[in-house]
């Protein structure tokens, strides 16, 4: 897929990030503030495309954990984004099974796993919005191929990173991101009326 407006920043600040990382192994808190600040904002994006409002309390929750932990983290800026990110799901799914709201998947027929990349037309529309306004057509996609273009257009993973966190496989992950880019590329163009259906989407959760 194209680099999408987060991938590309996030890719800009991984030294920073990775070295930020490594002082507050260390003990440096100024050095764990300035990788929160760097991490935070895409983070809490993604979970509000999770668990809506309840984001925050969420982000609470991970942000405890990922401190606790983050002595046995091992791994660059890039990892380091992908750790948070695996922390923060595991708490978001935590919190919509105490609240008995997980979404209903689909099922998927085919991986598809030769399927091409997306035509960067659609990541470049993408960017032509505000980050609301981003979130807001992301919530109306169905919730698999949602949360493998949040992973890669807001928290800037690439595609094996983004299947790694779904603990899914790369070709699923492929297929959702582009299924969800070619439909979020429709919106844009079309904002659809009375929402949309889950006819075509593809199922990470069966994807094994």
């Amino acid at each position: 897929m194209g680099k999408g407006r987060g991938s590309r920043r996030a890719e800009t600040h991984d030294k920073e990030l990775g070295d930020a990382v490594v002082r507050a192994q260390r003990g440096d808190e100024a050095a764990f503030s300035a990788a929160y600040r760097l991490v935070h904002p895409p983070l809490l994006g993604y979970l509000r495309g999770l668990v809506g409002d309840d984001a925050e309390d969420v982000a609470s929750d991970a942000w405890l954990e990922i401190a606790r932990d983050l002595g046995r983290f091992r791994g660059d800026g890039a990892g380091f984004r992908a750790w948070t990110a695996t922390i923060a799901r595991h708490r978001a799914m935590d919190h919509l099974r105490r609240i008995r709201s997980r979404p209903r998947g689909t099922v998927l027929e085919s991986e598809l796993t030769g399927l091409p990349a997306p035509q960067d037309t659609a990541a470049e529309a993408f960017e032509t919005v505000s980050t609301q306004e981003a979130l807001a057509l992301i919530a109306q996609l169905p919730r698999q191929q949602a949360e493998a273009v949040l992973l890669q257009t807001v928290i800037g993973l690439d595609g094996p990173a983004a299947a790694r966190v779904l603990g899914k496989r790369p070709g699923a992950v492929r297929s959702a991101t582009h299924r969800g880019l070619r439909r979020l590329e429709r919106y844009l163009a079309s904002p659809p009326r009375g929402g949309v259906t889950d006819s075509d989407s593809p199922s990470l959760g069966d994807a094994r």
